[in-house]
């Protein structure tokens, strides 16, 4: 739960910075990548539950 907050809370920063500094995100535009990031983490949490870790 730590490492979730603690991943929540450097995405939040990376996305306060960058609307700060006007630069663009470092995010796919489109939806389909959109989803491949949102994928890739549920993935990586769900294999770290499934490790015990």
């Amino acid at each position: 739960m730590i490492l979730f907050l603690a991943g929540l809370a450097t995405a939040l920063l990376i996305g306060i910075g960058c609307r700060l500094l006007d630069l663009p995100l470092p995010a796919p535009p489109r939806w389909q990548g959109a989803l491949l990031v949102v994928a890739m983490t549920l993935g990586f949490l769900v294999g770290s539950a499934a490790l015990g870790g």
